[in-house]
């Protein structure tokens, strides 16, 4: 679909078709294309991984050589294949193919299994090829791979799918992991940056720089810079294996090409050729070289060869020229194929970097859209393939070396397969990226961070599981960073970031979300022919001379690559052309640039867009709309469809969601009523009783018993007996019959019957030792009581477990109470603070009691003038049912919300202004004021008292200190920590502080020995053996030897601990008492 007609063809406003046309909930012949396009960067990037990509990256890993017994081994990929998850060999099913449901339910991961051709030689002879597994690596869900590609919603439904189903996260120990996409440098353009940290990278270093993020075809990166001096040379640096190297650019130069000297200068000084200081600072760089005797190409790369040969792990029959030759392959301008391009290249930034030194050019923005790129899954999933490929052949030297010795003979098929089976495989590195998103590498794969690449898509409601794939993160190296320009939101970002959607605090700014309309571009286009078409536009190739002096040409780069020269006069035409070219698409343009000189540029690129995401209802204050984008990801919704077959950790659900009166139109166009997350209540702006000051409001009693804003929470508690008893093979599930520590509450398996209540303390499930016939019983232990909703058998991964693995799931019912979350759509939070009943209630003329009463003081600073809105709009759709349109972008000065919406109140025979006389619940006598009320869409968020609240009177200590332990989970303590201490201070309650901090925390009783001040010498004196058990013995002090010199104080027993520790340091610590 083309993405221009995508967004032409939207509904102009909401409509309450759901409700009004029959069929809804009636399955699709297809998938709904809108909901599908959220997650199509992740799922296209993956298949361009898995298929052009792999066979990229199998042919750019080099081979690799070592020697074996006097013979030079030689191993190289040749091919690789990725296969569909299926089951383990050796399994007895009827279907093979396994799918995303069932590893979600028995918590395991959705894999596939890799499969490599390894080509193997002896001294250059070779030997055969060897299909090697490399390991199971986990496969991405409705891509290619998967089994579910190209499903309708009736087969996806058939099995145990939504039929919405989006894809595009992993499924790791039956949690979904999404990769997360980073923003990145732009690939292989040269990027004018100032960082006054460079100065302390050296002597006369300067804050100027040219910065490159260099790629290749099969997205391996590494990051180069050039430095300039105060002396006017240039240092090129770059990273290898995690470690930065200076190299000064002549050597460089010179290693690349086999120009003589004054070639080199010409092509340093082009369009400089009049600037004295610039000339003598380039036959500055190639003297240097010189001076160390350095005259030809040749020698220059022997030179670096000696230098750089002990960082690489080559093999020692490689001469330095060669090591020399990989060096420059891995490490410089590795984008490009010849040696001349990238010579060409170095060049083109020195002069950038000069110009930029001299300020003649403008610094450029690396926050800037412009100078970005998104890491896509599909990209770092093969960077990271391809490393973990490489280092699999080390791994196999390393076997070669450790157990080579023990193969008899001559080295055969059968022997090589041997060792080639001890190998490290892909499967647990993966799996490790994925779980934790921590990458260990060796490289670093030219990022900036190695921690949090993977997050889980939580599915907690519809909208945050949708935002976990339309995040991109600017990186966590930028956390940290003391400046604020990285978090700026900028002007050229418009359309492609959404401006409101961005958490606050830390991550502010740093983690933003693309805009409905913004796409990623997945496939990378040929550009073959573009040189050609740029030459027979009139662009001079890079060795030829233009007509005209360098200095009024600008320099051409196509993606990376010098293509040549273009007159002035004649670049406009030369872009005029492009763009034609482009519209017509006879070619398709990647990106051309030319010149800096005057900072100008034709990004010429296949994909424009713009607009913005559905989120929060706006026309208000913009802090509250970032703050509702921050509340509809906690909202308790309706966040899945089957329930029965998940196995999350917890999920959340509310029981009688609603379809919402007021809506943006995206709404119906992501169809998110098949995923609800609100209730529509009556409200009423009213100070009533006082229970609804600071934010906190009324909820109707009798509404609360209808079950408004009821909802469970989902739990799932995985038992493996694998784990729990190892091995023990013969401890399953059961009980035994008549078991009195079971009380009729187990079945005849151990495990609790289906819909059943579980109390605190009531067994929840058993398991049996089939050799002794003892039983275990475990209890619940939670709190709060709940039903048991369903329960899995699972099985290990090769299918041949016994009864020991299931996944329970219980349901706790959690109607709200006092002190529970709820928010409308506008940013304003608050907690339930009453349940008041009915009868109390403030009612209007026709007897209707609002469901909930919001206090009027909420308004005025806030400026939430969208829910004031709502409140009527709502109401009038409810008078006439009608779905009113809630972006603000309907209505102007000329024409206002409030004449359109009270017009349509008073045809409803109301008050124009939302306004009605209410009588007082409690007298009955009418209230004197008008009072605003109307329908508005209120959502329930997670956060419940039941998950916070923590109480302790005794219980567990810590070993060491005496002192309680922390935390809710243990029922901890709560910690009175230095400011309370203040408090208590100010307040001059001494006793209640003496309280807090000792009698209730460590109080312990001490012997001291008043004489010598010592806590540790007092001890119980020895007793004879004729000394009978009973007798009294004295506590005696050591040191004194007199037991009449003995006291007992109160100490807090962290201090004697203190104190023992001291004393294992040799200080004596002395008290004084008196």
């Amino acid at each position: 679909m083309d993405s221009s007609s995508k967004w032409n063809n939207l509904p102009k406003g909401p409509s309450l078709k759901n409700l009004t046309e029959g069929g809804f909930g009636v399955l699709k012949e297809s998938q709904h294309a809108a909901v599908q396009d959220l997650t199509k960067a992740h799922i296209e990037s993956f298949d361009q991984a898995v298929t052009d990509g792999l066979s990229r990256v199998v042919q750019s890993i080099p081979p690799l050589e070592f020697t074996f017994k006097e013979d030079r081994i030689s191993l190289a990929f040749v091919e690789a294949t990725l296969y569909n998850p299926v089951v383990a060999k050796g399994s007895i099913c009827r279907e093979m193919k396994v799918f995303p449901a069932e590893c979600r339910g028995r918590k395991c991961t959705y894999k596939g299994k890799l499969v490599a051709d390894v080509s193997w030689s002896v001294n250059g002879v070779p030997k055969g090829i060897i299909k090697q597994s490399m390991g199971q690596v986990p496969i991405m869900v409705k891509s290619k791979m998967c089994n579910l590609h190209g499903m309708s919603p009736k087969e996806l439904v058939e099995h145990h799918e939504e039929a919405e189903e989006m894809g595009g996260y992993f499924i790791v120990n039956g949690n979904e992991k999404v990769i997360r996409m980073l923003i990145m440098p732009r690939r292989n353009y040269p990027i004018a940056m100032s960082r006054p940290k460079w100065k302390s990278r050296g002597q006369g270093y300067t804050q100027f720089g040219i910065s490159m993020r260099c790629v290749k075809e099969e997205h391996t990166a590494v990051n180069m810079n050039l430095h300039y001096l105060e002396n006017g040379t240039v240092m090129l640096n770059f990273i290898y294996q995690k470690e930065l190297f200076f190299l000064p650019l002549g050597f460089a130069l010179k290693a690349l090409v086999d120009f003589t000297d004054f070639q080199i200068y010409q092509e340093l000084i082009k369009g400089r050729e009049d600037n004295s200081f610039y000339k003598s600072c380039a036959s500055e760089m190639l003297r240097v070289v010189m001076e160390e005797g350095c005259t030809t190409r040749a020698k220059v790369l022997d030179y670096l060869g000696e230098r750089f040969r002990v960082k690489m792990s080559l093999p020692e029959w490689f001469t330095n020229e060669q090591c020399a030759n990989y060096l420059l392959d891995e490490c410089i301008c590795i984008h490009l194929k010849s040696d001349v391009e990238k010579f060409y290249l170095l060049c083109l930034m020195t002069r950038k970097l000069f110009t930029f030194a001299k300020q003649e050019c403008m610094e450029e923005n690396p926050d800037s859209i412009m100078c970005q790129e998104v890491l896509t899954p599909g990209q770092l999933y093969l960077m990271f393939m391809k490393e973990r490929m490489a280092a699999w052949l080390l791994s196999v030297k390393l076997s070669f070396d450790k157990r080579g010795s023990r193969l008899s003979g001559r080295l055969s098929a059968e022997n090589v397969m041997k060792i080639f089976n001890m190998g490290t495989d892909l499967t647990k590195p993966f799996e490790y990226l994925l779980a934790t998103g921590n990458l260990t590498s060796k490289t670093g794969l030219g990022m900036l961070q190695n921690t949090g690449l993977c997050v889980v898509a939580d599915k907690l409601n519809f909208i945050r599981y949708l935002s976990h794939f339309r995040c991109v993160h600017r990186g966590a190296a930028f956390a940290k960073m003391r400046t604020t320009s990285v978090r700026k939101l900028l002007p050229e970002s418009w359309g492609f970031l959404c401006p409101v959607h961005t958490p606050d605090g830390e991550p502010c700014g740093l983690m933003n979300h693309m805009t409905a309309i913004c796409e990623i571009v997945a496939p990378s286009l040929p550009t073959t022919s573009l040189p050609a078409l740029l030459c027979s536009l009139g662009v001079t190739p890079v060795d030829g001379s233009p007509g005209q002096a360098f200095s009024d040409c600008f320099p051409v780069v196509l993606d990376g690559a010098v293509v040549g020269w273009v007159e002035t006069e004649l670049a406009p035409v030369v872009v005029d052309s492009l763009r034609r070219f482009k519209v017509r698409q006879l070619y398709k343009v990647y990106r051309v640039h030319y010149g800096w000189e005057k900072q100008s540029y034709v990004m010429i690129s296949l994909h424009q867009c713009s607009d913005h995401t559905p989120g929060a209802l706006p026309s208000q204050y913009s802090p509250r709309n970032m703050y509702q984008c921050q509340m509809g990801k906690q909202t308790m919704g309706f966040p899945l469809h089957s329930f029965m077959d998940r196995s999350d950790n917890k999920l959340y659900r509310l029981q009688t969601p609603q379809s919402p009166l007021v809506r943006p139109y995206m709404y119906d166009h992501y169809n998110l009523d098949n995923y609800p997350s609100g209730t529509n209540a009556i409200v009423a702006v009213i100070s009533y009783t006082g229970y609804d000051m600071e934010d906190a409001m009324i909820v109707n009693k009798s509404s609360w018993e209808r079950g408004f804003a009821h909802g469970s929470i989902y739990k799932t508690e995985l038992v493996d007996l694998a784990e729990k008893v190892r091995g023990e093979d013969s401890v399953v599930f059961g009980t035994k019959p008549g078991d009195p520590k079971v009380n009729d509450k187990l079945d005849a398996d151990g495990l609790p019957f289906i819909g059943s209540t579980l109390q605190y303390g009531d067994p929840f499930y058993s398991y049996i030792n089939l050799n002794t016939g003892q039983t275990f019983v475990n209890f619940y232990k939670s709190q709060e009581a709940c039903v048991v909703d369903n329960i899995k058998i699972c099985s290990n991964d090769t299918g041949s477990g016994r009864f020991k693995r299931v996944c329970i799931t219980i349901r706790v019912p959690r109607n709200p109470t006092i002190g529970d979350k709820f928010a409308s759509r506008h940013g304003q939070k608050g907690i339930l603070s009453r349940l008041w009943p009915a009868e109390d209630m403030p009612f209007t003329e026709s007897g209707m009691a609002p469901d909930i009463l919001f206090n009027p003081h909420g308004f005025p600073s806030r400026m939430t003038i969208g829910m004031l809105i709502e409140s009527m709009a709502g109401k009038s759709g409810a008078l006439h049912g009608l779905s009113h349109d809630a972006t603000p972008f309907t209505f102007s000065e000329e024409s206002s919300a409030l004449e359109y919406f009270g017009e349509m109140l008073r045809a409803g025979g109301y008050n124009f202004y939302g306004t009605e006389r209410l009588y007082s619940g409690v007298s009955g006598l009418e209230l004197e004021a008008d009072i605003f009320i109307g329908v508005v869409y209120y959502q329930r968020l997670r956060h419940m008292v039941s998950d916070k609240f923590q109480v302790r009177t005794t219980g567990a200590r810590d070993k060491v200190t005496n002192q309680p332990v922390g935390g809710r989970n243990i029922q901890g303590g709560i910690r009175f920590g230095e400011m309370e201490r203040d408090a208590l201070l100010a307040h001059g309650s001494s006793f209640l502080l003496h309280d807090r901090l000792f009698n209730c925390s460590d109080r312990s009783v001490a012997q001291v020995c008043v004489d010598c001040g010592s806590l540790l010498s007092p001890l119980l004196e020895k007793p004879p053996p004729y000394w009978s058990a009973m007798r009294h013995r004295k506590t005696v002090c050591t040191l004194c030897g007199k037991s009449d010199s003995i006291d007992s104080v109160s100490v807090p027993y962290v201090f004697r601990y203190f104190v023992a520790e001291l004393a294992a340091m040799n200080i004596k610590v002395k008290l004084d008492v008196k």
